[in-house]
């Protein structure tokens, strides 16, 4: 069902990333741009509101309270100036947060006391970001099989590391130890579910990520495995030369090199709405109305996953999925590390001409692409996955 492709340049197509990421600018969004500039206004007079309260509670306090009994103080009490409406998100993020990461934790720990689970110990961890948030890992350790490689996993956008265990596990039976990292605003890590404020977190996360991996196992070859926009998150560390220097190889399925807006105002309109409203959900832009596989019981386990964000897409993170894309696209030549790309035809989520781009471009000498005729987007889950996964295990154990 593979077939291997060295076809020339490719034309790019419009994907169904793109599609999701065009519905910012749907009829929807254009009937609400003007509530939406209010919007705006409002948040600039929020300091004169503050002042004001503030002005009030001063008469109040010095009038007793409004007519209650003044008591004695020792010492004039401290005010503490909070936005009303920043404290309440605040609070409902951190226990979103706490919700997911005990949700992880606990599939980690069920899975260790599952009792079939002789081959692998599963094992999860947290580390601390250079800006403060601390992000979810977690790892598969082959037990009857010695360790000859390991592979640095990240998932795709609006899913978890952990959707990954059948494949870790696969991985495991030929010596290869697995970890994996939810980005920012993913499975157990911090931040607003969904939410990405700028990919480049991501990028960062995975190569102090990597430079722990890399410490504890020396001299074992290590590989970096992305799907998605996890591809384009491990791409995009690919062009370091010190990650260039320390990682065998990179795996790729149905990578975010090609998602390109189908209007031209969305590249002078998107850092516009990213700053203003990056947290803004458009309801037009459901992921739902891409297929990304033909499996039945692959899509309703997915969507049926509280650690998969179903909602609809956020500006901000649309607007960096775009910004990652572009930077790639212009940067392929530099690409020089060996790498195996795989696509399915039928992808609507993210470009397979531009997984074709991308092979053709990359400076790499030891590179190869395998495209799916008729296979969607999440290759790993689709009906032929056991045949996806016996290829990426051939190309890594001929490198080891």
């Amino acid at each position: 069902m593979a077939r291997r492709s060295n076809d020339g340049a490719a034309v790019m197509l419009t994907p169904g990333t793109s599609e999701r990421i065009n519905a910012l600018f749907s009829l929807r969004v254009w009937r609400s741009l003007w509530l939406l500039i209010n919007a705006c206004f409002l948040i600039l007079l929020l300091p004169f509101r503050g002042r004001r309260r503030s002005v009030v509670a001063s008469e109040l306090a010095e009038k007793g309270g409004g007519g209650k009994e003044e008591k004695p103080s020792a010492a004039p009490a401290k005010v503490v100036r909070v936005p009303a409406a920043m404290a309440p998100r605040k609070s409902a993020v951190d226990k979103e947060v706490a919700a997911r990461r005990a949700l992880a934790v606990k599939r980690v720990v069920e899975d260790n006391d599952g009792g079939d689970n002789n081959n692998t110990v599963r094992e999860f961890s947290l580390f601390v970001s250079s800006r403060g948030d601390s992000i979810f890992t977690q790892s598969w350790t082959p037990v009857k099989v010695k360790v000859r490689g390991v592979v640095v996993l990240l998932h795709g956008l609006n899913e978890h590391s952990g959707r990954y265990n059948d494949f870790a596990k696969k991985l495991n039976a030929n010596g290869i130890k697995v970890y994996g990292m939810d980005w920012i605003g993913h499975g157990g890590s911090d931040g607003l579910h969904a939410y990405v404020h700028s990919l480049d977190y991501a990028v960062n996360d995975m190569k102090m990520f990597l430079g722990k991996v890399l410490a504890e196992n020396p001299g074992v070859p290590c590989f970096c495995f992305g799907h998605s926009t996890g591809g384009a998150i491990v791409l995009k560390a690919a062009l370091d030369p010190k990650v260039r220097q320390s990682v065998a190889g990179v795996v790729l399925t149905s990578p975010a090199v090609g998602v390109q807006p189908s209007h031209p105002i969305f590249a002078v309109l998107a850092p516009v709405f990213s700053f203003l409203l990056p947290r803004f959900q458009v309801s037009a832009a459901n992921k739902r109305g891409s297929v990304v596989s033909r499996d039945p019981e692959a899509l309703v386990a997915k969507y049926s996953d509280p650690l998969v964000f179903t909602g609809s897409i956020r500006v901000r993170t649309g607007y960096e999925i775009l910004r990652i894309t572009t930077y790639l696209q212009q940067n392929l030549t530099r690409l020089t590390t060996p790498f195996l790309v795989l696509h399915g035809t039928a992808d609507s989520v993210t470009d397979p001409e531009a997984s074709q781009k991308l092979h053709e471009e990359a400076s790499s000498t030891d590179k190869t692409i395998k495209l799916y005729e008729g296979l969607l987007h999440d290759l790993l889950f689709e009906p032929e996955k056991e045949e996806v996964m016996d290829n990426i295990i051939a190309w890594l154990i001929s490198r080891l």
